[in-house]
């Protein structure tokens, strides 16, 4: 559910209210049931057993209650709303784990109180890929929408760290979990791999910086002898329009922003994050907590709608070809 004083709440039960209209697979909540009665005056339906949702769903929308989250006020976080989140959170990642789930879909959370209580990863990407054994390296935060797929391959770092961290090793990790993941939960059978230039014109040639020449251009001619459809770099500028997008099946950025702003300019009422690189599906909506509209009704469902059916869509891929 996220942060209960967040939208996440809200944003679940609009779409449990859209399922029929979205084609929505049954799923379920996991948090404080309170948080949804704050905000919605729809059918609830508290379970303790996975097996209720079945026999639930189509009537009310189930929820599996953790913990109390305190005096939960719409657009106010506290420290219980963050406990309640990150406990929401272990929970819910220990049923995918274990197959009772198909997959796992993140409400937003405030990285601020979490860290209040001691959380130490960037964000719910990293704190999943630690819990499923998976490296930061080897683990890609996809974020994507119905006409662009953007990899940031640093992600919530300073950004004058990002070119230090740039290295021929990581872009190549990145890389491959990209192309892994493009055919696991897209089924895109010849993954194609544009990587955007960390300088201003892809560095023109060395004027503008080497990153490109010391870092891109060997990682994507790696990619290319192990058989991976890999170009670049291109100038980050003039990649995200229409006929480039037809181009390739994935951007990856060399930062956050980089990425993150076409694929928000052109889908952020749709924009859905989904991490790649994992032994189960997780997906979450590309946006946040925004408590400054919490409780009031007017938060837009579609991210939320757009990363449920997302997360079917890549189980049923991942069920159809286990292999790869």
């Amino acid at each position: 559910m996220g942060d209960p004083a967040g939208i996440g709440p809200e944003v679940i039960a609009k779409a449990w209210a859209a399922r029929e209209a979205a084609s929505l697979p049954s799923f379920f909540a996991v948090g404080d049931v309170r948080a949804i009665e704050r905000v919605w005056s729809g059918p609830v339906a508290p379970i303790t057993d996975l097996r209720e949702v079945a026999g639930a769903f189509n009537t009310a929308l189930p929820v599996l209650t953790v913990e109390d989250g305190g005096d939960i006020v719409p657009g106010h976080p506290d420290a219980d709303g963050a406990r309640c989140a990150l406990h929401s959170l272990e929970l819910a990642v220990g049923l995918t784990r274990s197959g009772a789930a198909a997959a796992l879909v993140t409400g937003p959370v405030s990285k601020a109180q979490l860290y209040g209580i001691g959380f130490s990863h960037p964000g719910q990407t990293e704190f999943v890929a630690e819990r499923f054994g998976v490296s930061k390296e080897n683990s890609v935060m996809m974020l994507a929408g119905p006409s662009l797929r953007v990899v940031p391959m640093t992600t919530h770092v300073p950004l004058a760290h990002v070119a230090s961290m740039l290295t021929i090793e990581l872009v190549v990790a990145k890389g491959r979990a990209t192309a892994r993941g493009l055919r696991r939960n897209f089924g895109v059978a010849e993954p194609r791999l544009a990587f955007a230039g960390f300088n201003p014109h892809a560095g023109e040639s060395g004027a503008l910086g080497r990153e490109e020449i010391d870092v891109l251009e060997p990682a994507i001619a790696q990619l290319r002898e192990e058989g991976i459809i890999a170009m670049g770099p291109f100038a980050a500028d003039t990649m995200f329009h229409q006929r480039a997008r037809d181009q390739f099946d994935a951007a990856l950025c060399c930062y956050h922003d980089q990425a993150l702003i076409p694929l928000k300019a052109l889908h952020f009422d749709e924009g859905v994050n989904i991490t790649l690189g994992l032994p189960v599906v997780r997906t979450s909506p590309d946006h946040g907590t925004a408590f400054a509209l919490a409780g009031q009704n007017r938060a837009e469902p579609g991210a939320m709608i757009a990363a449920i059916a997302m997360a079917a869509q890549a189980a049923a891929h991942r069920a159809a070809c286990p292999s790869l």
